[in-house]
Order: C-alpha cells, then sequence, then structure tokens
C-alpha cells in the first residue's frame, strides 16, 4: 500500500490536551495501535504519514467530534474508538446514542458498535436475544433500555427474571422466606435497577408492581401485556422453560433474554438457549444479537480472561471442572 499524508487541524487548541491526553498518553495509544504511520503534533496541526495515514485522520477527527460533544477520553474509549475505526465503523455515531438518562444525571450510552446494534435491535423487535461473554453489557443495557421505555409510558411494567440455578444448590436448603432464598439469583438485575433509578424511586417501583422482580418458574400460566420482560441468565433455562417463557408474551410487550453460552449451570448442560437460533429464525420480529471479546465494557483484565477461554476452547483445551 502506497505511502500517504494526512492533516488534520483540530479546531482550537484547547482541544489538544484532551484529544492527545495527559503527557500523550493517548496519543501513544494510537501510535502503537497504527505502528505503520508517522504523527507530528505542531501546535492544533497533526501531521500523519504512512500507509494508514487516511484511517488515522479519521480516527483523529472522530475524536475530535467526541470531544466536541463534551465526551472525556480515556484509555479505554480511545482502544474501543480504535477498534471501531479499524473496522469502518463511526465511532461518533456509536458512543452519542444515549439509551437514558439515569436518576444521577449519568448517561446511558452503548460503549461499542456491538452495544449499539444490540440497543438499536431492542427497539425494532419485539423479542431480542443477546448472547455474550461476561462484560457485555447485556443485562445492564437491557434494564437501561426497559427503564426508557417505562417513562415513555411505552409499556405499563417492567419484569425481571432469572432461573434459579447455581451451582448444585436448591431453593429449599437456603434460609428465609422466598424472596430471601431467591434474592441472590435476582440481585444482579437489582443493582442494575438501582444504577438506573435511586433506590427510594426503585423501591416505589417495586411496591407499586410497576417493577416486579421474580424467579422464572413464577412467569408460568401468566400472560404478559404491555411489559418489558428481562430473562436473565438464559442459559441456565431448560427447552421447556424457555418455551414457557416465549410463549408468555402478550400484545404491547418486548422481551430481552441474555445469556453467556459458555457459563451453562443448568443439570446435564441441557440449556434452553443452545440450538434455539436454528429453531427460531426466520420469525418475523425476533432478533439474535451477537456480543464479543470486542464489547467486554469491564476492566480490561475481563476481556483477557475472555480471550484466554476462546483462545483454549479453539486449541481443544478442556476448561477446569
Amino acid at each position: 500500500m502506497a505511502s500517504t499524508e494526512v492533516k488534520v487541524l483540530v479546531p482550537g487548541n484547547h482541544l489538544m490536551v484532551g484529544l492527545l491526553g495527559q503527557r500523550d498518553e493517548l496519543l501513544r495509544l494510537i501510535e502503537d495501535a497504527f505502528a505503520d504511520v508517522a504523527i507530528h503534533v505542531r501546535g492544533n496541526e497533526i501531521s500523519i504519514a504512512g500507509a494508514d495515514a487516511e484511517r488515522v485522520g479519521r480516527l483523529f477527527e472522530e475524536l475530535v467530534l467526541l470531544l466536541q460533544q463534551g465526551h472525556a477520553l480515556d484509555l479505554a474509549n480511545v482502544g474501543r474508538t480504535i477498534d471501531m475505526v479499524k473496522a469502518d465503523e463511526r465511532p461518533s455515531e456509536v458512543l452519542t446514542a444515549e439509551v437514558l438518562r439515569s436518576a444521577r444525571g449519568r448517561s446511558v450510552r452503548p460503549k461499542t458498535s456491538g452495544q449499539k446494534r444490540y440497543v438499536d435491535a431492542i427497539r425494532s423487535n419485539v423479542i431480542t436475544f443477546a448472547i455474550g461473554p461476561a462484560g457485555t453489557g447485556k443485562s445492564w443495557l437491557a434494564v437501561a433500555t426497559a427503564v426508557q421505555a417505562l417513562q415513555a409510558k411505552d409499556v405499563d411494567r417492567i419484569i425481571l427474571t432469572r432461573p434459579a440455578v447455581e451451582a448444585g444448590e436448591r431453593l429449599g436448603f437456603l434460609p428465609g422466606d422466598l424472596m430471601a432464598k431467591v434474592d441472590p439469583y435476582l440481585r444482579p438485575l437489582f443493582d442494575a435497577l438501582y444504577d438506573m433509578v435511586e433506590p427510594e424511586g426503585a423501591q416505589r417501583l417495586l411496591d407499586r408492581g410497576t417493577v416486579e422482580v421474580a424467579p422464572l418458574a413464577f412467569m408460568r400460566g401468566r400472560t404478559l401485556n404491555r411489559s418489558f420482560i428481562i430473562l436473565d441468565e438464559a442459559q441456565n433455562t431448560t427447552a421447556e422453560q424457555m418455551k414457557m417463557f416465549l410463549t408468555r408474551i402478550g400484545f404491547g410487550s418486548k422481551a430481552v433474554i441474555t445469556g453467556d453460552v459458555t457459563q451453562v449451570d443448568v443439570a446435564g448442560g441441557r440449556s434452553g438457549l443452545l440450538g434455539l437460533e436454528r429453531v427460531l429464525a426466520g420469525i418475523d420480529g425476533l432478533t439474535f444479537v451477537h456480543l464479543d471479546r470486542r464489547d467486554v465494557v469491564r476492566h480490561r483484565i475481563v476481556q483477557d480472561i475472555v480471550d484466554a477461554y476462546e483462545r483454549a476452547e479453539k486449541a481443544g483445551a478442556e476448561g477446569p471442572a
């Protein structure tokens, strides 16, 4: 590929520190990601030379757009921006798509193109399956989208549910009443809800039944109209439970089913999520979204762990017992 030269004029010196980072740490991250280009900064002009100069120029233009729209740049989101530009995607369109303004005033937004595709799928479909590893925001974004739908009066209530399956424990052996027994299974959904709505507001929604949190077994025999239903950890459903859940969905409702097929705890490994995409293919209003390591937005070590397991699986190695 022929070497080219590109110049980017940053509109204002005040943006340069945010663009390059403290002690140029963001600039060094970009240089490491594009080893075949030379980047020179003079004032508010950035000169890029090399085979990938046009792509790096586009990266800087995207970063400037993010800064102008009020985004603070750090190593994590610049790293994700680099990945998106390398995939010929527009970070400024992905990272500025607001899902919800939380009670604390924080904006909930997708952080990767996969997460943006996931949010768009939820809005466009009646039933959305999100399949991916830990840390990809499956439950977090589902709860955020549900709260937004409730605030917009698109639905009358939110129902959060999970199968109560965990490392061989049975509910009957746990102390306390039913809610005390199921609380450890449902706690991640409570945590996500409390992040979107202040604790007092969340408690009012729970007391009024506007938000219901219940184990999957409680869905049997019900028809759920004008509801936003989230089935979390769906890899731990049986085939019968999954069919039961999917046939509960009524008029004016949406359902999001999240799962990680690498973490099946259901007895015998007979997960109701495995192979389901083939069964349900072609149904209008139903879609599957697959998230992967590029969509992990937790601590970098989580992505490294996901990568390690993927390498082990490709090599045919057995995982931990």
